[in-house]
C-alpha cells in the first residue's frame, strides 16, 4: 500500500480503535477524547491526510483537534499502515472482548465491568450472562439494559463478519491499483455480493484473466492488507485481510473469464434458474462456461463474455444489481426490463444539515460542494428544534437562515438554486415540531423520528402515517430508522407506510448514508409498485458526506428504480411544478 491509498475513513477507524481500547483499559478520559476528537476531524476532513503526509506532514498539525503527537501517528499509519501502540494493547484485550463492543448501547466501560465482574470474553457467554439475569445485577446495568444487551447481540454477531459496502468499496480499490501493478494481470474484475451492490458484504471474489498465475500469486501475497493466506493452489488462492475479510483470487483462463464473472458474481438464487434454464435447452453452464450437451458429448458455445453466456440461454445481460431471481426473470420474460437509475440522471440532493445544527460546513460551502459535483438544486434541511443535540432550529433561527438562503439564490442564474429546507421532528406524542404557518414557508419539509423508537408498532406508525398526511409535509425521511449492523428497524408497519405515501402523494427516501441505506431495497421496490416515489438523498453532514449519493444509487438500482422513479432526477423547474402541485 503506497502513502496515497490509506483514507480518512480507515485512519478514522483505526483512531477510533484505539479509543476504545484505552477506555477498556481505563485510562485518563482526557487521552481517549483526544483519540475520538482526531478520527472525527479526520472522517470530515475534505482533504486526503495521505496526501498532506505525502506533501508536507507538518500541515497535519493545522487541523483542528490534531496535534504534534497525533499528526505523528498519523503519518506512521499513512506510511506502515500500522501503529506501535495499537498492536501492543491487541495483544493485552482478548480479541473477542472487542466484539461486545459492537452491540449498541455498551460501550467500553460497560465492557470492562462485564469482562472484570462476569468473566464475559465472547457473545456466547454474554448472552449466557443475561439468560441467567447475572448482568442486571451489575451496577449501573439493571433489567431494561440486559434485555437490551440481549437484542443486540444478533447485531454484534453480524458487523463481525460482514462490513459496509461503501468499506468494502475502499479495499477493492486498494486491491485493484495494487494488482494492476503487475504485469501479469490481463483482466481484473471483483464479482460476488460487492458486484451486486449489496449493503453489506461478507468476502471478496477476485477473476484475474493471466497466463502466469505464480506471478499473481506472488503479487497478492504482497499487498500490505494481507495478513494471512489460507489457501494457495494452481488457479486459485484465498487470503484473510486485517479484519475477518477473506479474499478468494481466481485466475482463469480468457474463454472462461465471462462465464466466470457471471457464476461468482451470483446470486446463489439467480445462477439456480440458470441453470434449470439451461437444461431445458439441452445445456448445461457453470464457470467455465456454457456447453451444448448430446449424450456424453460436450461442446462449449459461450463463456468468454457475460453477454455470451446470457444471450446463450436468450436473455439479456442483467445489472449485477438485479441479480436476486426477484423479478428480472419475469422482466425479461415480458421485454419489460426496467432501464435503472443511474448517477447522470441525479440533478439534485434534498437532504444535508450545515454547522447551524449538527453539520461541519457553511451553508455556502455545502452550496460549493454540490457546485463542483454538478448538482443542479439542494435542500437544506438543518434538525428542528426538538433534536437538542444537534441545536436544532426553533422558528426565529430557521426564518434567518431562510433568508440567507434567499440572499444567496439570488446570486445564482438559472442553473442552480438552494430550497429552503427542514428536517422536522414527528414528535412523541404525534404532530410536528415547528408550527403549520412556519412550515408553509419552506420549499422542502422532509419529517422524521428521533425519539420515541422503541414505542408500540401500533403508536409510531400512526405517527408516521400522520405526518404523512400533514400538507406541509413532503417526505419521510430514513422511513425505519435502521442502522446497517447497529440497530434494527424500529417496529413500524412499512405497509401502512407505503399505503399512506401513495393516498397523499408523498415521497419516501432513501437515505444513502451507507450505514443507513433506508429504505431498503425490498421496501424501495414496494414503492415502485404503488407509484410512490423515492428521493435518493445523502444526509450529508460535511462537503464529503455528498458523496455519499453513489451508494443510494445502488441500493435503488437493486430496487429496479428508474429515472422516472426517483424524485431527485427531475429538473428544478419542473421539480418545482411537482411540489407546487
Amino acid at each position: 500500500m503506497s502513502e496515497t491509498t490509506l483514507s480518512n475513513a480507515q485512519i478514522a477507524a483505526t483512531l477510533e480503535e484505539l479509543a476504545d481500547l484505552l477506555e477498556f483499559q481505563g485510562v485518563n478520559a482526557f487521552r481517549v477524547r483526544a483519540y475520538r476528537n482526531a478520527a472525527r476531524a479526520i472522517r470530515n476532513l475534505s482533504e486526503s491526510v495521505a496526501r498532506l503526509v505525502a506533501a508536507d506532514p507538518h500541515r497535519l498539525t493545522e487541523l483542528e483537534g490534531i496535534g504534534a503527537s497525533m499528526a505523528e501517528k498519523c503519518v506512521a499509519l499513512v506510511r506502515t499502515g500500522e501503529l506501535p501502540q495499537l498492536e501492543t494493547l491487541r495483544a493485552e484485550v482478548p480479541e473477542s472482548v472487542l466484539t461486545l463492543m459492537r452491540i449498541p448501547g455498551l460501550g467500553p466501560k460497560k465492557v470492562a465491568v462485564l469482562h472484570k465482574e462476569l468473566g464475559v470474553a465472547t457473545l456466547d457467554e454474554l448472552r449466557e450472562a443475561c439468560v441467567r439475569h447475572d448482568v442486571r445485577a451489575l451496577k449501573g446495568f439493571g433489567a431494561k439494559t440486559e434485555q437490551a444487551i440481549l437484542d443486540g447481540i444478533h447485531l454484534a454477531a453480524a458487523a463481525g463478519t460482514r462490513m459496509y459496502w461503501a468499506e468494502a468499496d475502499e479495499i477493492v480499490a486498494a486491491l485493484r491499483a495494487h494488482l494492476q501493478t503487475c504485469p501479469a494481470v490481463e483482466r481484473l474484475e471483483f464479482a460476488g455480493s460487492y458486484r451486486r451492490g449489496k449493503e453489506t458484504v461478507g468476502d471478496l471474489d477476485a477473476l484475474v484473466v493471466s497466463s502466469d498465475a505464480p506471478r499473481v500469486m506472488e503479487c497478492l501475497a504482497a499487498f500490505r492488507e494481507v495478513a494471512e493466506t489460507l489457501a494457495r493452489g494452481n488457479t486459485k488462492m484465498s487470503v484473510r485481510l486485517h479484519g475477518t475479510l477473506q479474499l478468494d483470487l481466481r485466475v482463469v483462463p480468457p474463454e472462461s473469464f465471462g462465464a466466470a464473472l457471471q457464476y461468482f458474481t451470483g446470486s446463489k438464487e439467480h445462477n439456480v434458474v440458470l441453470r434449470g434454464r439451461a437444461r431445458q435447452r439441452g445445456l448445461k453452464i457453470n464457470e467455465y462456461g456454457v456447453y451444448r450437451v448430446e449424450g456424453t458429448r460436450e461442446e462449449r458455445v459461450a463463456g468468454a463474455t457475460e453477454d455470451g453466456v446470457y444471450r446463450t440461454l436468450g436473455l439479456p445481460v442483467f445489472p449485477p444489481e438485479l441479480r436476486e431471481a426477484r423479478q428480472e426473470f419475469h422482466w425479461a420474460e415480458t421485454g419489460t426490463l426496467p432501464v435503472l437509475v443511474t448517477e447522470r440522471d441525479i440533478r439534485g440532493d434534498l437532504h444535508m444539515h450545515t454547522t447551524e445544527t449538527d453539520g461541519v460546513a457553511t451553508l455556502e460551502e455545502m452550496v460549493a460542494g454540490a457546485r463542483q459535483r454538478g448538482l443542479q438544486y439542494i435542500a437544506i434541511t438543518d434538525h428542528s428544534k426538538r433534536v437538542t443535540m444537534a441545536r436544532g432550529l426553533d422558528a426565529t433561527r430557521l426564518r434567518r437562515q431562510w433568508a440567507a438562503i434567499d440572499a444567496l439564490n439570488e446570486t445564482f442564474d438559472d442553473s442552480f438554486r438552494v430550497l429552503k429546507g427542514i428536517e422536522v421532528d414527528i414528535l412523541e406524542r404525534g404532530g410536528l415540531d415547528l408550527p403549520d404557518e412556519v412550515l408553509a414557508e419552506a420549499d422542502w419539509v422532509v419529517a422524521s423520528v428521533h425519539y420515541g423508537q422503541r414505542q408500540p408498532r401500533a403508536q409510531i406508525t400512526a405517527r408516521i402515517v400522520q405526518a404523512l398526511a400533514h400538507p406541509h409535509v413532503h417526505a419521510i425521511a430514513h422511513p425505519t430508522g435502521r442502522l446497517i449492523n447497529r440497530r434494527d428497524p424500529y417496529d413500524v408497519d412499512i405497509e401502512a407506510v407505503l399505503d399512506a405515501a401513495q393516498q397523499y402523494h408523498k415521497v419516501l427516501e432513501l437515505n444513502a448514508n451507507p450505514m443507513r441505506l433506508d429504505l431498503n431495497d425490498v421496501h424501495c421496490a414496494a414503492a415502485k409498485a404503488r407509484g410512490v416515489r423515492i428521493a435518493i438523498s445523502t444526509d450529508a453532514h460535511s462537503v464529503d458526506g455528498l458523496d455519499c449519493l453513489r451508494y443510494g444509487l445502488l441500493q435503488a438500482r437493486r430496487a429496479g428504480l428508474t429515472k422516472d422513479d426517483v424524485l431527485n432526477t427531475r429538473s428544478w423547474p419542473r421539480l418545482r411544478e411537482l411540489l407546487h402541485r
